[in-house]
C-alpha cells in the first residue's frame, strides 16, 4: 500500500492545522545572496504521525543485508590495496594511479566508517553485542574511539538544534568569537579555513573537543574520566582506547615490515580523505544559512531534529550508503538502516511537507557559501530564544 493510503487521514489533518502551509513537499534550500528560512514553529505532525506514513519493514534491520554492504565493501577495499601491489611497475604514470586510489579508497573507506556508525545506532542489527564488536573493529581501525564516539554523537542527536547542549558543531554566537575569525572572514581566510577544517577538524574534535559542546574542564574522547562521559560509559571508553592502541601496534608493525613510506601510501592519505568527507559531510548536514538553533525555551527533539538538511553527492550518495541524502530521515529515526532511509524519506516528505530539507547546489560551492554565510548565529529580534546565522560583523 503506498504513502498516500496509510497516511490520507493524517494529511487531512495537518492541512486543517497548517491552512497557509504551500502545496510543495518539501522545501528546497537553493544557493543566492538571500535564503528562505526554513519553518521553526512547532511542526503541525507528530513523531507517531511520521512513522506511521513509514512502511514498516523499512524499520527492520538484517544482518543479513548489513553484512552483505559491508562485505562489498571490505572486498572493494581489498582489492584497491592489491591493486597498488602493481603501481611500482607503471613507472613515471605510477603517482596518477596513486592519486586514483587515494580517492577511490578514501570513498569506499568513507562507505565503511558510515556502517560503523550504524553499529553505533544499533541500526546494523538486531543484536547489540554484534553491532557494538563490528563497529569497536571498524571504527578502531580508521582510528576512531567507537564507544567513545558513539555515546557522544548519541547525545548529539538527542539535542540537535540546542544552543546549549548539542554535542558538535555548536555554532558561536558573535560575542564568543575570537578575534582570528575577523580576519578569516575574508576570501583567503576562508580557503584556509575550509582546508585546516577538512585536514584536522575530526581529530581536533576528538582529541580536544574543537567544535564541541563547551565543557567546565578539558574535555577529550580519549580520556575515560572526562565531562563527556558518565560513570557507566568510562569502561567502555577505556576498552575504545585500548582497541585503538592495538591498531596502532599493528601499523608500527606494518611499517617495520613495508616501509613508513608505503603504510603512508596505502592508509594514511586514504584515511585523511575519510576524516575529510566526515567533516565534510557532517558539517553541511547541520550548517546551512537558512537553519534555525534553538535556545533551552524554545527548543524541542522534533524541532531541532528537523534543523538538518539533506544534500546531494551524485553517485557517492550510494558509496557513501545515502548518510548524505537521507539525513533528514536518520535524525528522526536514528534506528533505521541505511538500505530503507531513502524509501522511508520519499513516504515522509508529503507530511514533512515545507519542514523538510534539501539542498541541491553543488557540493564545493555549498561549502564555500556556508563558511562565508554561516559565521555567527544571533537571536532573531522578532522571536525570542530562535537563532539564526549571520556573517556581519558590524550590524
Amino acid at each position: 500500500m503506498g504513502a498516500g493510503g496509510r497516511s490520507s487521514s493524517i494529511d487531512a489533518d495537518i492541512r486543517d492545522r497548517e491552512p497557509h502551509s504551500t502545496s510543495s513537499v518539501s522545501h528546497k534550500l537553493m544557493g543566492g545572496e538571500s535564503h528562505e528560512r526554513a519553518p521553526h514553529s512547532k511542526p503541525p505532525f507528530t513523531l507517531a504521525q511520521l512513522k506511521k506514513a513509514i512502511p514498516p519493514h523499512c524499520f527492520n534491520r538484517s544482518i543479513v543485508k548489513s553484512s552483505a554492504y559491508l562485505l562489498l565493501d571490505l572486498l572493494i577495499s581489498g582489492s584497491l590495496l592489491y591493486a597498488t601491489s602493481f603501481i611500482t611497475k607503471l613507472g613515471p604514470v605510477g603517482w596518477i594511479a596513486w592519486i586514483l586510489y587515494w580517492i577511490v579508497q578514501g570513498c569506499v573507506l568513507t562507505g565503511v566508517w558510515v556502517i560503523a556508525h550504524e553499529c553505533g545506532h544499533h541500526a546494523f542489527s538486531d543484536y547489540s553485542l554484534v553491532d557494538n564488536v563490528v563497529g569497536l573493529i571498524l571504527h578502531s581501525s580508521l582510528l576512531v574511539p567507537f564507544f567513545s564516539w558513539k555515546y557522544s554523537h548519541r547525545r548529539h542527536h538527542s539535542n540537535t538544534g540546542s544552543m546549549t547542549r548539542d554535542e558538535v558543531f555548536l555554532p558561536k554566537t558573535k560575542d564568543r568569537l575570537g578575534i582570528a575569525a575577523i580576519f578569516l572572514n575574508n576570501p583567503i581566510g576562508r580557503l584556509l579555513s575550509i582546508i585546516v577544517t577538512l585536514l584536522l577538524g575530526w581529530p581536533l574534535y576528538l582529541i580536544f573537543n574543537v567544535s564541541g559542546r563547551p565543557y567546565d574542564r578539558f574535555a577529550s574522547h580519549f580520556d575515560p574520566n572526562g565531562p563527556i562521559f558518565n560513570n557507566r560509559e568510562r569502561l567502555q571508553v577505556v576498552i575504545s582506547d585500548l582497541a585503538l592502541l592495538t591498531v596502532g601496534a599493528c601499523l608500527f608493525k606494518l611499517a617495520s615490515i613495508y616501509g613508513t613510506l608505503w603504510l603512508l601510501k596505502v592508509y594514511v592519505v586514504p584515511l585523511l580523505i575519510v576524516n575529510g568527507f566526515l567533516v565534510l559531510i557532517t558539517y553541511l548536514q547541520h550548517t546551512h544559512p537558512s537553519l534555525p538553533h534553538y535556545a533551552d525555551a524554545e527548543w524541542e527533539w522534533l524541532r531541532g531534529a528537523l534543523s538538518t538538511v539533506d544534500r546531494n553527492y551524485g553517485i557517492l550518495n550510494h558509496v557513501f550508503h545515502h548518510i548524505t541524502d537521507t539525513h533528514v530521515t536518520h535524525h528522526i529515526f536514528s534506528t533505521m538502516p541505511h538500505y530503507h532511509a531513502a524509501e522511508a524519506t520519499e513516504e515522509m516528505k508529503p507530511i514533512l511537507g515545507q519542514y523538510y530539507q534539501f539542498d541541491s547546489t553543488p557540493i564545493p560551492l555549498a561549502v564555500w557559501r556556508e563558511f562565508k554565510e554561516c559565521v555567527f548565529v544571533e537571536e532573531s529580534p522578532e522571536e525570542k530564544g530562535v537563532y539564526w546565522y549571520k556573517n556581519k560583523f558590524d550590524d
